[in-house]
């Protein structure tokens, strides 16, 4: 199976957000490169919101591009096979922070947003992963800085795309 074929199944078996759903597989149909960089009309992200339920907090990368306080992530690799795959590597390379488990259940959110030319879309797929007792981070080159914020500090630094997918993620653990 390929990483698209898994993308299709995945965003298939998502629940809610179903118009948004539909956008990601119309967007897929139309563009068979949708999942890669490459593709300038737009394509699939994956992305994982570190969290440590023990101490009731979650890591965030100071973006070194964009400026913003965001959840680990970015663009699918060719060596990437499942959507899953990606968004824990990137959490994985992003932190630093070796054996993180995705939160069971698939995605726990889908985020559209316009980022700059020359591309125009990135349609994210959102996962929680959780970190296990005493993980130590370490910054990436993608990252000004990562920090751990208590649960309910993150709205007062992160946009309302990180903040649902906190409450999504709270509310799966």
């Amino acid at each position: 199976m390929s990483l698209y074929d898994d993308a299709v199944l995945v965003l298939k078996g998502h629940e809610g957000q179903e118009e948004l759903r539909q956008a990601y597989l119309d967007h897929l149909a139309a563009h068979p490169d949708g999942m890669w960089k490459a593709c300038h009309a737009g394509h699939v992200t994956a992305s994982a919101l570190v969290v440590d339920p023990e101490h009731g907090r979650a890591l965030l990368t100071l973006h070194r591009k964009l400026r913003m306080w965001l959840q680990m992530g970015g663009h699918c690799e060719p060596g990437d096979v499942t959507l899953a795959a990606a968004a824990l590597r990137e959490a994985t390379e992003e932190s630093g922070i070796p054996g993180l488990t995705l939160l069971p259940g698939g995605p726990v959110r889908l985020d559209r947003h316009p980022i700059p030319a020359p591309c125009h879309w990135h349609f994210d797929v959102q996962y929680a992963a959780v970190a296990p007792r005493g993980a130590a981070h370490a910054i990436s080159d993608e990252s000004l800085e990562l920090r751990w914020f208590a649960y309910d500090e993150v709205a007062e630094v992160a946009d309302d795309s990180v903040v649902r997918l906190l409450e999504q993620t709270r509310a799966r653990l």
